[in-house]
């Protein structure tokens, strides 16, 4: 896989799996994200949404929350708890969307991998239900992902990750 393309496959009835390359080393992208000064420079939605609130409480059993705000005063908001953190390897949370369009909790599973510099991110989303998986692939959601991890690539070429004041 090239960098810069996101695969997205189904492994199990209730997952998704996305995998993208980036060239930056593993901590860099495990930092940027981690830390809220990065996320809100990348997680941003799509054109004319913003990170409007982010805290995130890096260890087992703290919490994220993030806002989004779009146009015309729309939101969108999520949280979860953090169950695992191996700092660079792996990060496992819950997740829950503010509307509940997931039909529930979901489990977030993200790995790092890094190969001469180049690191393989492996998000798997697991869902309550086969239903509420295909109904998030639905939402465009992959779409969104994709554009995220694109202006991430763009964070990380800048070296910005490295220096997140």
């Amino acid at each position: 896989m090239e960098p810069g393309t996101l695969e997205v496959t189904t492994p199990t009835e209730t997952e998704i799996r996305m995998v993208r390359r980036f060239h930056s080393p593993r901590e860099r992208v495990f930092q940027a994200l981690t830390d809220p000064r990065l996320l809100r420079k990348w997680l941003s939605g799509p054109p004319g949404w913003s990170l409007a609130n982010c805290e995130v409480d890096l260890r087992e059993g703290g919490r994220f929350r993030y806002l989004w705000k779009g146009p015309e005063g729309a939101e969108m908001g999520m949280g979860g708890t953090f169950l695992e953190i191996d700092r660079p390897d792996r990060i496992v949370h819950t997740e829950r969307f503010d509307e509940d369009w997931t039909g529930g909790e979901t489990t977030v599973t993200t790995t790092f991998t890094e190969e001469a510099g180049t690191t393989t991110l492996t998000l798997t989303i697991r869902y309550p239900s086969a239903e509420a998986r295909d109904a998030a692939l639905e939402t465009g959601m992959t779409e969104g992902v994709s554009m995220s991890y694109d202006r991430l690539a763009e964070l990380l070429g800048t070296g910005a990750a490295a220096d997140p004041s």
